[in-house]
């Protein structure tokens, strides 16, 4: 079955004679600063090699903020290929995936496009984020998607739509307790399953360096060092905690008009709490990896950073 393309300007569309109104591509300053593999990996999961073959729907894993969504994003934006996120929730509904419908004026229903839904008649990619939230009412409405099949039946509009030949899909899972144990039936649709994991040094401190570009050398460093020294252990200490951290500081530095090195301290302290703290003291969280902490070559010690006197309390500005 051939698909149309739908103009990249229409904010509506008609078919069968239902009209829908689509979501809005979004558009974000997101670069994927890691290594080249997990790269090919998802560009090779998205290419189609003849008029007989499909693209493969691949799940990434990892960490809360390790950049699975930077990396989906990214790979799409380079192909250019517009980009739908759907943010999943443990209450998303399968009428939320596909189309809602909404009271308009008049007391008339207006149907709602889902931003998957949009990207799959616009020959787009969407970017499932935090997908293993959802519970498995949601994923059987996508299982003839991930397949051969590629459409998805709307109960509430009544309506079977195909996917166009160019839409691709990427799940991100996050590996940690809140979520749905996703089923087989699923999870065997979605593959590959590219692990993102923590970056190394050089490439922390690009990231970091790249979000956070009015942080000083000094302060980059020593954030680069804790977080190396947290992947040793396996904590779940991420760069978007690094920048978080770095943001902090150079925040509370501002307001107080002093050095933003003084609040690092501080910023593990509001950014990442208690494991935080035991952990720049010296003391290994629970349900970190069995090993000792190994001294990077940086030289930075943190035991004395973030430390404020109370003579330079005195000189703050409240």
């Amino acid at each position: 079955m051939k698909i149309a393309a739908i103009p990249a300007d229409a904010r509506k569309v008609a078919i069968d004679g239902v009209e829908l109104l689509l979501a809005h591509e979004d558009r974000i300053d997101m670069r994927w600063i890691g290594g080249q593999p997990l790269r090919d990996q998802l560009v090779a999961a998205w290419t189609v090699l003849g008029p007989d073959d499909l693209p493969l729907n691949p799940r990434l894993i990892g960490r809360p903020g390790s950049g699975k969504t930077t990396l989906a994003y990214s790979v799409a934006a380079s192909m250019n290929q517009p980009v739908y996120i759907f943010q999943c929730t443990m209450d998303t509904r399968p009428e939320d995936l596909l189309i809602s419908p909404v009271i308009a004026g008049e007391g008339r229903i207006a149907y709602h496009a889902s931003p998957l839904v949009t990207a799959m008649l616009r020959g787009a990619v969407c970017i499932l984020d935090e997908a293993n939230r959802m519970s498995e009412k949601s994923w059987a409405s996508l299982a003839p998607l991930l397949d051969r099949r590629r459409y998805v039946e709307s109960i509430v509009a009544g309506l079977k739509l195909h996917a166009h030949p160019d839409f691709r899909i990427c799940c991100t899972m996050n590996d940690d307790a809140s979520t749905y144990e996703v089923p087989e039936y699923i999870q065997s649709r979605l593959q590959p399953q590219i692990e993102v994991t923590f970056p190394t040094r050089d490439e922390e401190h690009k990231i970091l360096k790249f979000n956070v570009p009015f942080a000083g050398e000094e302060l980059i460093e020593l954030t680069v060092a804790f977080l190396q020294k947290a992947h040793q252990l396996d904590l779940s200490f991420t760069p978007r905690d690094g920048i978080n951290l770095l943001r902090y500081c150079m925040k509370m530095g501002a307001v107080r008009g002093m050095e933003p090195q003084r609040f690092f301290d501080d910023g593990i302290a509001a950014v990442l709490g208690r494991d935080g703290i035991d952990f720049s003291n010296g003391i290994i969280p629970s349900g970190a990896r069995s090993a000792p902490i190994i001294d990077d070559d940086s030289g930075i010690d943190f035991g004395d950073i973030g430390e404020d006197d109370d003579e330079d309390d005195d000189d703050a500005p409240f």
